[in-house]
């Protein structure tokens, strides 16, 4: 979410927009843009122990109340919200109260919990913009209108990633995946999955690039049979070069009750690299990527199609030449200028609440 606001307010700037930002963790202020001091207020010191994320949406919301202190609202048009109910159920009656216009962008699917709040805390948001159909399928659940959702994906940073037509040799058997080490990512299933494969397959090699609370589940996993290594965290151009040289990035993601996959960005970068992209349908990449055959789906938590699905790609050179040529076609049209673009043709077309608030 960081490298999304950063990306996305970096452009907006150059547009000619002023942009202030608001944030908690984090230390990235692009160029020409202003940061909004939060203050501890006696609802955030009350509500930390339980939730940074409701105390910063408490002090958040005073900061832009202060800002906008005064009849002229010191030229704010809107605010652009990025979460969900949590951080919506307090700047959004502050924002109601000064009739200033909020945005939200919903980064990934929504939690089970909390649903009653989220229907009442999305009546004060103007129009939506959701990261995947998943995500947009979960706020027409709770009550937003369908025609107030913009569905897209973050951006992607093409002319600082490698050009897929400089790709080096691919290392034959190479299956890459990146992403935290969490229960959603379920790379538990992809290392079984490969155990499996790699007992009728020798030679090939998985290597996941990540860090997080499953380290030491998938680390015995792994221990299972030769070909698995966990690399860690990596820097950008290092996941770059890795995922250069795979056969087939794989995401094998799962939804889980609290949390699930927006777009994921490290699918569309793998696509943008020109590597074949097999992901679950929990991961699914529609509506970004219309075209089908630029990317596989296996269903989701099933460990058999997705050795299925494995073996099929790994099988066919012509095939993954295809995948290659599609996916990189599909990310071109996802570069940061155009997605920017997007949001900002929609905060002029966003239609407006139809039912007043009570």
């Amino acid at each position: 979410m960081e490298r999304h606001v950063e990306c996305l307010t970096r452009h907006q700037v150059r547009a000619g927009n002023r942009v202030t930002m608001a944030f908690r963790h984090g230390a990235t202020v692009p160029i020409g843009t202003t940061r909004l001091p939060l203050q501890r207020t006696a609802p955030s010191r009350m509500l930390a122990p339980a939730s940074e994320r409701f105390a910063f949406a408490a002090e958040a919301a005073a900061a832009v109340g202060n800002l906008c202190a005064g009849s002229s609202r010191r030229g704010v048009d809107l605010v652009h919200l990025h979460g969900d109910h949590i951080e919506t159920a307090w700047l959004g009656p502050v924002c109601r109260r000064l009739g200033i216009p909020l945005f939200l962008t919903v980064h990934a699917a929504l939690a089970d919990r909390h649903q009653w709040l989220a229907r009442h805390s999305f009546r004060y948001v103007k129009a939506f913009i959701a990261l995947g159909s998943a995500t947009a399928a979960d706020l027409v659940a709770r009550g937003v209108d369908g025609e107030r959702i913009l569905t897209m994906s973050s951006g992607l940073e093409l002319s600082a990633m490698p050009s897929p037509a400089e790709a080096p040799a691919r290392e034959r058997g190479l299956i890459v995946s990146v992403g935290a080490l969490n229960p959603m990512k379920n790379h538990g299933l992809l290392i079984e999955a490969f155990h499996e494969l790699a007992r009728i397959r020798p030679g090939l090699r998985l290597v996941i690039a990540g860090e997080g609370p499953e380290r030491d589940r998938l680390s015995r996993l792994a221990a299972a049979g030769p070909g698995v290594e966990l690399v860690g965290p990596l820097h950008q151009q290092e996941v770059y070069d890795l995922v250069r040289r795979a056969n087939v990035f794989v995401l094998a993601s799962r939804r889980l009750s609290g949390k699930g996959e927006g777009v994921p960005t490290a699918a569309l970068e793998a696509l943008a690299l020109g590597t074949p992209v097999v992901v679950s349908s929990d991961a699914t990449l529609h509506p970004v990527v219309t075209v089908r055959d630029a990317y596989r789906i296996f269903p989701s938590g099933s460990k058999a199609d997705l050795v299925h699905v494995l073996s099929t790609v790994l099988d066919d050179e012509a095939g993954r030449t295809r995948m290659s040529e599609l996916g990189a076609r599909a990310a071109a049209e996802l570069d940061w200028p155009r997605v920017a673009q997007r949001v900002e043709e929609w905060y002029r077309v966003a239609p407006a609440r139809r039912r007043p608030l009570a």
